[in-house]
């Protein structure tokens, strides 16, 4: 028995509720159609369908095994889509989602590029701090910081993604430069807000974790007003160096260095990572973003 074949006409009398309609879209006769349904059941052990003149209904235990086979044929379809695809042009909608500062500082610059390359692209993107789900968020490519996720995508680290302690020259000035880590739980804090909550600021001193978190003055998911309250120098801020670098260039905020590393989680692997579910990256469009946005950020 074809048991793929099978599988389809039973899905098919599922959907339609009729061998013969089910027949009739696979140009087959019915009686045929009906054969090899009963031979799935026989091969299985279970009675799937409930028959009569009228309509044909789903067993209990049919409709459990309904809804498995469909999402693997579903599943099938979307990968033999893929192979087809492979040599095609990369076109049509690409959604992207992105955490909000890396999206405004490098991906959408990046992006007007590669619309540029790919002109049949259409780019649909979202910035949001908050976490996606690529399957579940009809999500193609996500790019997150943090840690390597443990969902099943692949993840290809972009950067580094440590934060560091940055302060303008007036503040410093009006109220002095901290010598160690533990004197900024005496300075003013502008904390970034992830979906987690604020961000503390930690130190190991001694094989000890420490939090020397200073009273927060501001706490936002938003990195460039966190960014310009610093600049105006309301308090000490963690953000990342990529987030920092063009106020560090121009002179707006300073680097604060420590004996003791700062850092805003015990887990030292934090990076800035793309994500892609391994079978997407067979379609066109999902494989010209990746290998752009790889080559172009990590050089």
């Amino acid at each position: 028995m074809d048991q793929l074949k099978a599988i389809r006409y039973f899905i098919k009398v599922v959907e339609t509720g009729s061998f013969t309609k089910a027949a009739k879209a696979f140009d087959v006769p019915p009686s045929s159609l009906s054969r090899r349904v009963a031979d799935l059941e026989k091969s299985l052990g279970a009675t799937l369908l409930k028959r009569s003149t009228r309509i044909v209904k789903l067993t209990e235990v049919g409709q459990i095994y309904y809804n498995d086979v469909q999402q693997i044929i579903n599943q099938l379809e979307q990968s033999h889509e893929t192979v087809r695809s492979y040599q095609t042009t990369p076109m049509g909608r690409l959604c992207i989602s992105s955490m909000v500062s890396f999206g405004d500082k490098i991906l959408l610059p990046l992006l007007d590029e590669f619309s540029a390359l790919y002109p049949e692209i259409i780019l649909d993107v979202s910035l949001s701090d908050e976490l996606s789900t690529l399957g579940r968020d009809d999500v193609d490519i996500a790019i997150r910081g943090g840690y390597a996720p443990n969902e099943r995508v692949l993840a290809i680290k972009l950067m580094d993604n440590g934060f560091i302690p940055v302060a303008s020259p007036c503040y410093l000035q009006k109220y002095g430069v901290p010598n160690n880590v533990m004197e900024l739980k005496d300075h003013s804090g502008l904390y970034f807000k992830t979906p987690a909550g604020p961000t503390p600021w930690l130190c190991k001193v001694d094989d000890q974790w420490h939090d020397v978190s200073g009273p927060a003055v501001a706490i936002s998911n938003n990195g460039s007003w966190l960014a310009k309250k610093a600049c105006n120098g309301e308090g000490i801020l963690m953000s990342t160096r990529w987030a920092l670098d063009s106020y560090l260039e121009s002179g707006q905020l300073q680097e604060l260095k420590f004996e003791h590393e700062l850092a805003i989680s015990q887990n030292a692997t934090m990076a800035v990572y793309l994500l892609y579910q391994k079978q997407r990256y067979l379609v066109p469009k999902v494989k010209a973003a990746v290998d752009f946005l790889v080559q172009r950020i990590k050089s």
